[in-house]
């Protein structure tokens, strides 16, 4: 499997080029963005995360500073923005009342106790922690979302039924543990997820088509 998933980055890398994810500025905002792009496009995104910095709140004291109330007006354009403004708002209290304030603590904690730290939050799911962990903390969690379990589904690599952890570990077990490369496979099978591997997929013009089963490309039964 090692190989195959080394096949699968080869491909994808010469076909799409580096991604350069994830778009930030900064830690403290690449860890914001894992927040506010739950069930959002990034580009609605990127309109709150402007509407936060125009308001000079793209540091960890000022936005730990802020009412909840003022917090969902600005993040607004996420979409469910009373539901990201508490979100946001618990991530905060994690990192005043564990951390100080202070991202460089939060990060220096390792990845797998801040892991525990992170999904013990309410609002931050697997998804969301690891991206927290490999973007902002820069530590070798891979992230997997709905178009890494599609892609890899259905090449018949993983089952339909796998969890995220399953999936997860699919990866963490066949490569090695390395940041750089975590953050750019993520961001590759994101793009080929959002170009071919959609609900109706477009396999004939797929970078990964020639890694297809026999009959072609699974579907859940």
């Amino acid at each position: 499997m090692t190989t195959i998933l080394q096949d699968v980055f080869d491909r994808l890398l010469e076909r799409f080029g580096p991604q350069g994810w994830w778009p930030g500025e900064s830690p403290f905002e690449v860890m914001l963005g894992a927040v506010l792009v739950q069930n959002t496009s990034w580009k609605n995104v990127e309109r709150a995360i402007a509407n936060l910095r125009d308001a000079d709140l793209l540091a960890p004291e000022p936005l730990f500073e802020l009412r909840v109330e003022e917090l969902a007006e600005l993040i607004r354009p996420a979409g469910y923005y009373q539901v990201k403004a508490r979100r946001l708002r618990n991530l905060m209290e994690l990192l005043f009342d564990r951390f100080d304030g202070s991202l460089e603590a939060m990060f220096a904690v390792g990845l797998t106790s801040l892991r525990e730290e992170l999904l013990a939050v309410k609002g931050i799911g697997p998804e969301t922690a690891d991206a927290i962990l490999l973007y902002a903390a820069e530590l070798p969690a891979f992230v997997v979302d709905s178009y890494t379990h599609r892609v890899l589904a259905r090449h018949g690599w993983i089952d339909f039924d796998a969890d995220y952890h399953q999936i997860q570990e699919h990866f963490e077990s066949a490569l090695p543990q390395d940041v750089p490369l975590f953050n750019e496979y993520h961001a590759l099978l994101v793009e080929v997820g959002k170009r071919f591997c959609k609900k109706t997929p477009a396999c004939d013009e797929c970078p990964l088509f020639e890694l297809l089963p026999d009959g072609g490309a699974r579907e859940p039964d």
